[in-house]
């Protein structure tokens, strides 16, 4: 039966959820309370240079042509794909850095050089990774986490032992050195929790990195949130920006209207893809399913530290994707976990899409993007921000032997307050919530309220988890529950 949907925000769960349930014969309109569509993965355009505002990497390409190719599509269809040759660099001091290869083969000939007989060892634990990564990503993540027996099945039952260890147990008791060791640490970081609390079955997102290898759509991420908003209007759906859910009004138990800038608009099913704390917050007290205590609870991704340059010269010794770890990987993940603060010496990565896309910046100049990750619910002034961009391009010269403060000619920063100013963050989280044991599939908030009917969630904070792909399976494991309900 055809129902009128309202779908809450417009990053991917809900860009994926509304073409799925459009493509159902529902009536689905889309509210965005900021001025451009994409949720955390806006754009930002100024002074000629252009920026994708969230998301950077493109991993996981088999999820994206899952999604497009169930409307009968391609991605090629919306955009175009370049695979990332070096995939990442990853800099530990000066003239002292890795470049990851877009090929196992050359990865594993890495490795080999830098220490002896991690070739062999590596490529045994990709073989292991790509089978974790058959099960989890073409199986497990597309069950809507209503059940624990969803993750007994035969091939998971042979691999129990992996959801008890943990990556970082693993990666240690296979390789020595420390640079490598980070390296493959480093993916999980994805899902929002540390290594050493992050189950070894994950080992699936090493995969995604040396298997799958790092793309880069054409003109930026935008370039999918386009496709995926153009896919959703040729299905019939429409969006409204500029418009600020205030309520989600429930009569008699069920979900019945929002209130939009002050107007009830009436619905069949209201389906939240903004943050899932926030959206309770819409509900009268008694219609919310988790209390403010189960929250405080919770494990949360890090906040982040961002920044926009511009700058009014090439960079150089550079790639485009690049991670600085030439200060303590440990001691700044306590600084985001354990005893949240400030990192006094942080670990950053940095993006230059200018490299790979032209249009990204007026010729001759570049465009940059900087990002610390950072404790959620830390404190967030400008005075921080700076001292942190002065410690940070400072160090980005040492390591690359340049010369740049001198040419930014734009700069803009993003950090804990915009992330809950703009998107009604949870403590101004980054990625939603961590993918511990105790917050994977079925211990995640569910889709669907437990206390009010025909309200719906979607996004980071349920099932699967944080992630842009993740976010697409959200979407469509939402849209078969509500289905399953109309």
């Amino acid at each position: 039966m055809k129902k009128k949907i309202t779908i809450i925000g417009s990053g991917f769960s809900a860009l994926a959820a509304s073409c799925y349930l459009a493509q159902s014969g529902h009536d689905v309109t889309v509210f965005e309370k900021n001025d451009s569509i994409g949720g955390r993965a806006r754009q930002l355009k100024s002074d000629g240079f252009t920026f994708d505002m969230g998301p950077s990497w493109y991993w996981m390409p088999d999820v994206f042509d899952r999604f497009f190719a169930d409307f009968g599509k391609k991605t090629t269809d919306y955009y175009e794909l370049v695979k990332l040759s070096p995939a990442y660099r990853v800099y530990y001091g000066v003239d002292d850095f890795i470049a990851i290869a877009d090929n196992l083969p050359e990865i594993e000939a890495t490795f080999e050089k830098i220490e002896k007989g991690s070739g062999k060892i590596l490529h045994d634990f990709m073989m292991e990774a790509q089978s974790n990564y058959n099960i989890a990503i073409k199986d497990l993540v597309y069950r809507p986490g209503v059940s624990p027996l969803e993750l007994v099945t035969v091939e998971t039952a042979k691999k129990v032992g992996q959801f008890f260890s943990n990556i970082s147990k693993d990666i240690r008791k296979k390789f020595k050195n420390e640079q490598l060791i980070q390296i493959l640490e480093f993916p999980v970081l994805f899902l929002g929790a540390k290594p050493s609390d992050t189950p070894s079955f994950y080992s699936f997102m090493n995969y995604a990195d040396f298997g799958l290898g790092t793309w880069h759509p054409k003109t930026g991420m935008f370039d999918v949130v386009r496709a995926m908003e153009n896919l959703a209007r040729e299905l019939g759906v429409k969006f409204q920006v500029k418009a600020s859910i205030e309520k989600i009004i429930v009569e008699n138990k069920k979900a019945k209207a929002v209130v939009v800038n002050g107007k009830r608009i009436d619905s069949d099913i209201v389906l939240s893809g903004a943050d899932y704390h926030h959206t309770e917050t819409l509900l009268d007290l008694e219609h919310r399913a988790y209390s403010e205590k189960y929250w405080e609870s919770r494990v949360f991704a890090p906040s982040s530290l961002l920044f926009y340059v511009g700058f009014d010269k090439k960079v150089e010794n550079i790639s485009h994707h690049a991670l600085f770890f030439d200060v303590d990987f440990q001691q700044h993940a306590k600084d985001i976990y354990d005893e949240p603060r400030w990192p006094k010496e942080p670990l950053f990565y940095a993006n230059f899409p200018s490299l790979t896309d032209k249009s990204a910046a007026p010729e001759g100049m570049e465009s940059g993007f900087f990002l610390v990750p950072l404790a959620p619910g830390i404190t967030d002034t400008e005075a921080l921000r700076e001292e942190y961009f002065d410690k940070i391009i400072t160090r980005f010269e040492t390591l690359t032997q340049q010369s740049v403060r001198d040419n930014i000619i734009f700069k803009r920063s993003f950090c804990k307050n915009d992330f809950v100013t703009e998107y009604n963050s949870y403590k101004g989280n980054a990625y939603g919530m961590a993918n511990k044991l105790f917050q994977t599939a079925f211990l995640r908030p569910k889709l669907k309220s437990k206390k009010v009917e025909n309200l719906f969630f979607t996004g980071q904070l349920t099932v699967p988890g944080p992630g842009v792909p993740p976010a697409l399976i959200s979407g469509k494991l939402v849209s078969v529950l509500i289905n399953k309900q109309s």
